[in-house]
């Protein structure tokens, strides 16, 4: 009998410590749309998805799945390091294509987009150089409290610069000549940050309720470079979107969203776990 206890308590372990090495994570939710303006007819939907992380020493696999309506995988990649070397392999061959035919998204799948990616970094003083397999080169460093990363590669060059000065997070990125940047600040307890685009969002609590309101410009019509294969991007009116969400002490989460570009009215619970 001791011996079976013992046996027990020893594959008892070892069930613990693999299943230790398993974590799981995920979010449900289910909202309610009254479509405003441009439906008579409100909407229901449902989400849910699942992620599976395995870890062994360095080597992290994860999978992540649609489960709502049936399982679909829709991620799935393998990453160890050894030293400075990352390699990462992404096995999941997603189809890119999108069928909406105003935001300037794929036509047609890109085709298989699964690749073993390898990067190097090597700390030099205050900066870290990187270097992955397709050639880009990355220097990253902080120097008297501003962080700037710089990444190298054929023709389109990226530059990001970002610091807290006088109580204002900025930030800074040029991308092949074209630059952007985003302030924010807090004022009266209510987080504010305004962009380049001349977006506006504005954080604050009401009464255990968290108050987001974002406005977003108007998005210009343009041609995609190439037709076959991209949508073109149409013509939208600046709008703005006031949510209203507060935990409940189940762990659910409640919020209510009021657009203006339509006047819908979005009611939404959700968990994460």
């Amino acid at each position: 009998m001791k011996k079976l206890i013992a046996l027990f308590a020893v594959s008892t372990i070892a069930s613990t410590s693999a299943i230790g090495a398993i974590a799981l994570s995920g979010t449900a939710s289910v909202s309610y749309d009254d479509n405003g303006s441009t439906s008579g007819d409100s909407t229901t939907a449902y989400d849910a998805d699942l992620t599976v992380t395995g870890t062994a020493g360095s080597t992290t696999f994860t999978q992540a799945m649609d489960i709502d309506a049936s399982i679909a995988v829709t991620a799935t990649t393998l990453s160890t390091t050894a030293g400075p070397l990352t390699i990462t392999a992404d096995m999941f061959d997603e189809d890119d294509s999108t069928s909406v035919e105003t935001t300037g998204g794929r036509k047609t799948d890109s085709g298989d987009n699964r690749s073993v990616s390898v990067s190097l970094d090597a700390p030099i003083g205050d900066a870290t150089i990187g270097l992955d397999d397709t050639g880009d080169v990355t220097v990253t460093g902080t120097f008297s409290g501003v962080t700037v990363s710089h990444t190298m590669q054929d023709g389109t060059d990226t530059t990001t610069g970002s610091a807290s000065i006088a109580g204002m997070d900025i930030t800074l990125t040029n991308d092949a000549g074209a630059t952007e940047w985003t302030i924010g600040t807090t004022v009266a307890g209510t987080a504010v940050t305004v962009g380049s685009d001349k977006s506006v969002a504005a954080t604050f609590g009401v009464t255990g309720n968290t108050v987001v309101i974002t406005h977003t410009a108007e998005r210009a019509a343009s041609t995609a470079t190439n037709t076959t294969t991209h949508w073109n991007t149409s013509q939208k009116d600046a709008f703005t979107t006031i949510a209203v969400s507060r935990d409940l002490t189940s762990g659910a989460a409640l919020s209510a969203t009021y657009d203006t570009g339509d006047s819908s009215l979005t009611l939404k619970a959700s968990v994460a776990f």
